[in-house]
């Protein structure tokens, strides 16, 4: 081990993982790349980068103008791809599959109460030609700004794809989110129109889309100048004369001297912005990401095709909303880009039932299924038996998303919802990067569970120590970046290049994009993603990842979830603060023997170093509609801060008071 490896900026790694699962002999045998055909895209990556980039571009997206330069680096880090070249993103998910594909289903669409459509590409290409008419109407071009607060229903992808065929730039704000939190994303990016609707179900309420959309503007927003509302529950909603305008009488009352169903693409340059997404703002005000149309189009249809082996008959459900990157990728624009049949649902997972997803699958004829660890975990505890009422057995592909997943919880998807058949690509990926960095190839790479395992063709990733030189040696953690520019990567925060170039370039004078995760690779090279650097804990001079304590405890038979955080420790400088969550009932009264059981737990699994200083038990842990666990919040209890920041997107905001006892 080199003096380097070994330095106190590095992160230690003591969870070791030994199983490994080849990719099951049926699917490799009918999988688009086998383990031949990866090796050969990463020689090709590994010898000429740009050209590997430049070829695919020209195979797997149709020009208008086609490119001449391939990568301009010359305002490094600001690159630029393909940038002489002109295409229309809408015109290459929606009319390239027309003449073909037509009649294919493009949306299967279930709502939470329970109504069902299905829109083929022919449909769907229809709808978003109607509605990019309207906005057309409504004065929206080339370069607008569009702001999206919908429920995820399938307008929010003919809103999207709408914008896309216009040029104008659209920003999808999750439902989830507050007025203010819209309101910061609608000023900040200058939107002259907001798309909104009278709400959206959600554990069996309304959601108030347009009473929260109408907050919000009425704080700010002087740039808007429309409101087109979609008509989704049937609630009674105030509209503004002369501003706001219902979906359906927009789309009735377009002009009869043009024909509504067309709407000739308008063809913007490579480089031109396809949409902003807005970071949660956990750190601070919300980043606008701005993303490029060619080169974030070109990693999202190719990932969708390697990363799920899309066939033409599969039914592809990734279960994200369309208001996060996972929405955009591989609900929005990835899967309609390879001619896939997607899914859509429009609930929460649980309601009415802890079953909902899995009945969802039947119904509809799932094979690959892309969800969230968090998801996965709240559905662990519902126990092995719901989920096997159902016939699961077109599943043929799962997927993680959003987060590492604990060893445990892949072992209960692999055995319990894949029925041991099925590979799992567990992704690593972020909303700057535009598209699936490191993963299985699930026809040629061995996984294990936790692992992400490696970076995809002409991906080239690294772990490095504070001072940027490659950690070499195995299962110890560091720094994860990305050492050469991608396609999809993201271009600049829109508005302030400075604090782009601050936030993922800086550190290492722009030698490579710094991810702001920590990970570690273990003798075979595989991955394994430790948590944010931010997260990481400083335990008596030991740096810890999280997410490793995590895995460890939910480990433990009695328990189905775990957040790990730090608080100040006068001896160690940092303690362990474990929040967790048990199967069944959550412990009340003396709760010191099973607290002594967890820590004893977690000291054989990782070492005594690793043993929670704290455990508090909650009946569940503080997280967005999405899923995402809200570990700023966490911090703050365990450190008896007061919770100054915005709650309003958590799925269970009194939970916060729970914790806080």
């Amino acid at each position: 081990m080199s003096q380097k490896d070994i330095s106190p900026h590095n992160i230690e790694s003591t969870l070791i993982e030994t199983r490994s699962f080849p990719p099951p002999s049926s699917f490799a045998a009918t999988a688009r790349i086998n383990a031949q055909d990866l090796a050969a895209l990463h020689v090709q990556a590994a010898l000429d980068p740009i050209n590997f980039w430049a070829n695919l571009a020209r195979t797997e997206i149709t020009w208008r103008q086609p490119f001449t330069e391939t990568l301009d680096a010359s305002q490094a880090p600001n690159y630029r791809w393909f940038a002489d070249g002109q295409l229309n993103i809408s015109y290459n998910c929606l009319d390239v599959h027309l003449a073909k594909h037509g009649e294919r289903t493009a949306i299967i669409f279930e709502g939470e109460p329970g109504d069902v459509r299905r829109l083929t590409y022919k449909e769907l290409h229809y709808q978003v030609c109607r509605f990019a008419n309207v906005l057309k109407a409504q004065g929206v071009g080339r370069g607008d700004r569009v702001v999206i607060y919908l429920p995820l229903v399938p307008e929010a992808i003919i809103a999207m794809q709408a914008c896309a065929r216009l040029g104008a730039i659209h920003s999808v704000v999750f439902g989830g989110f507050s007025a203010l939190s819209l309101q910061d994303r609608i000023e900040d990016a200058g939107a002259i129109c907001l798309i909104t609707a009278d709400g959206g179900h959600r554990t069996g309420n309304i959601v108030e889309l347009k009473a929260a959309a109408d907050k919000a503007l009425s704080a700010g927003c002087p740039s808007i100048q429309s409101v087109l509302v979609l008509r989704r529950t049937g609630a009674p909603v105030s509209m503004k004369a002369g501003r706001d305008l219902w979906w359906h009488e927009a789309i009735a009352a377009q002009n009869t001297q043009i024909n509504p169903a067309q709407c000739e693409p308008e063809w913007v340059d490579a480089e031109h912005p396809l949409f902003l997404l807005y970071t949660s703002g956990s750190t601070g005000r919300p980043k606008g990401i701005q993303h490029s149309s060619a080169g974030y189009f070109l990693n999202a249809k190719l990932t969708n095709r390697w990363v799920f082996d899309l066939q033409d008959s599969d039914v592809f459900w990734c279960t994200a909303d369309v208001g996060w990157i996972t929405g955009h990728s591989y609900v929005a624009y990835g899967p309609l880009a390879a001619g896939a049949t997607l899914l859509m649902y429009e609930g929460a997972p649980t309601f009415p039932h802890g079953a909902r997803f899995w009945q969802i699958c039947q119904q509809h004829g799932v094979t690959i299924f892309y969800t969230a660890p968090t998801a996965i975990r709240a559905l662990m505890k519902f126990g092995d038996d719901l989920p096997r009422q159902y016939d699961l057995s077109k599943i043929r592909l799962l997927g993680s998303v959003g987060e590492p997943i604990n060893p445990e919880a892949w072992m209960w998807y692999h055995h319990v919802i894949g029925g041991g058949r099925c590979p799992i690509v567990d992704t690593w990926w972020q909303t700057e990067t535009g598209a699936i960095m490191i993963s299985p190839i699930p026809g040629a790479t061995a996984t294990k569970p936790g692992s992400c395992t490696h970076a995809l063709p002409g991906i080239f990733v690294d772990i490095v120590d504070d001072d940027g030189h490659t950690v070499s040696t195995p299962n110890v953690g560091g720094y994860l970046v990305i050492r050469q520019p991608w396609p999809s990567m993201l271009r600049t925060i829109w508005g302030d290049n400075e604090r782009y170039l601050k936030t993922y370039w800086e550190k290492f004078q722009n030698r490579f994009y710094v991810s702001g995760d920590s990970a570690q690779r273990d003798a075979d090279g595989n991955f394994w993603i430790m948590g944010r650097i931010d997260d990481v804990l400083n335990v008596a001079g030991h740096r810890l990842g999280t997410m490793e304590i995590e895995s460890a405890l939910v480990a433990h038979p009695r328990i189905v979830e775990a957040a790990v955080v730090s608080r100040a420790h006068e001896i160690k400088g940092e303690s362990v603060f474990a929040f967790v969550v048990c199967h069944g009932v959550r412990p009340t009264g003396d709760t010191t023997e099973f607290t002594r059981e967890l820590r004893d737990w977690v000291g054989e699994q990782l070492g005594a170093i690793a043993k929670p200083d704290d455990i508090r038990f909650a009946e569940s842990l503080p997280k967005t509609r999405s899923g995402k666990i809200m570990r700023r919040l966490l911090r703050s209890i365990a450190r008896g801060e007061p919770i100054t920041t915005d709650i309003s997107t958590l799925e269970n905001p009194a939970i916060i008071e729970q914790l806080s006892q």
